[in-house]
């Protein structure tokens, strides 16, 4: 039997990333599979005209991971929990880590920019790169954990089966470890008029229209994961608008917000589309970005 892979937390003692070790925690406890805490740690002297010691640095990276799994241990006793100091740097460090996980976590600050769990472009640059779904999850600032079926969980679906297939197994899977709604977003906007083509007005008058064609694909592309997963409640939400917009709006109450990356390189490097850009900058509850073909 293979041995389920673990989540994997990135900690630097940041409220917001300790935010994102608890969240972590609570999802491997529903999906009974290992928590692996990491601290990316590389000794890189300043430019100072100051004493500055590798040691006490190195104890303090093994302090500050510590606490954090000292904590976790304390108050999830049945979760599988290790720790580990990676000695290299932060965003290679969480890349190489996530290649043997099903999920990697990381916290991000407020509600502008991404900061990953360390400084500024680091997770954006871990989102953009990633092997495995990323989570990032903002400080709770006290608020309670949502119980079993309290909040949906909202996936964007775009294309058709076989490009949503590995967003869609996400948030089913999300959705049935928590006992919840799935709620099925997919946008659709008129296309400009040079778009149109004989094919494309063939397909809306079989359907009835673009609304109803584009009903019929969310459809087709949920299917195979309804026979998959019959315990969870599905809404389709289909709606004419921009995606990032409708995605964020469908999401105002969710637990859980499920969006896709397509893996492609572009000139300046891996990106994550506007979406899941929109996603992670303005939606108030934790954002998935799985990569996807």
């Amino acid at each position: 039997m293979n041995r389920p892979r673990p989540l994997v937390a990135g900690v630097d003692g940041s409220p917001e990333s300790l935010a994102a070790a608890d969240w972590a925690a609570r999802e491997a406890v529903r999906r009974d599979v290992p928590l692996r805490l990491v601290h990316a740690w590389l000794w890189q002297p300043l430019d100072l005209p100051v004493t500055q010691d590798r040691e006490s640095a190195a104890r303090r990276a093994q302090e500050v991971l510590k606490a954090a799994e000292t904590d976790l241990a304390d108050r999830f006793p049945q979760l599988e929990l290790t720790a580990d100091v990676l000695r290299d740097a932060t965003v290679p460090a969480l890349l190489r880590a996530g290649r043997e996980a099903g999920m990697l976590v990381i916290g991000s600050r407020g509600h502008g920019a991404v900061l990953g769990f360390l400084l500024g472009s680091y997770g954006r640059q871990v989102i953009a790169a990633a092997e495995c779904p990323v989570v990032s999850v903002r400080e709770a600032k006290g608020a309670p954990a949502p119980g079993p079926g309290e909040g949906e969980v909202v996936v964007g679906q775009q294309g058709g089966v076989a490009e949503s297939g590995d967003v869609l197994r996400f948030a089913f899977e999300a959705a049935a470890a928590r006992h919840t709604t799935l709620r099925a977003v997919r946008a659709w906007s008129l296309p400009p008029v040079y778009a149109y083509s004989p094919g494309s007005l063939w397909l809306a008058d079989r359907f009835g229209g673009l609304e109803p064609y584009e009903k019929a694909a969310l459809e087709q592309a949920l299917e195979p994961w309804r026979q998959k997963y019959p315990e969870v409640e599905v809404v389709e939400h289909v709606e004419m608008g921009s995606g990032a917009e409708v995605l964020l709006s469908a999401a105002s109450r969710a637990e859980l917000l499920v969006v896709g990356r397509q893996v492609r390189q572009s000139p300046v490097g891996p990106r994550t589309g506007s979406v899941a850009h929109a996603a992670l900058h303005h939606a108030r509850c934790p954002v998935a970005v799985v990569p996807h073909v």
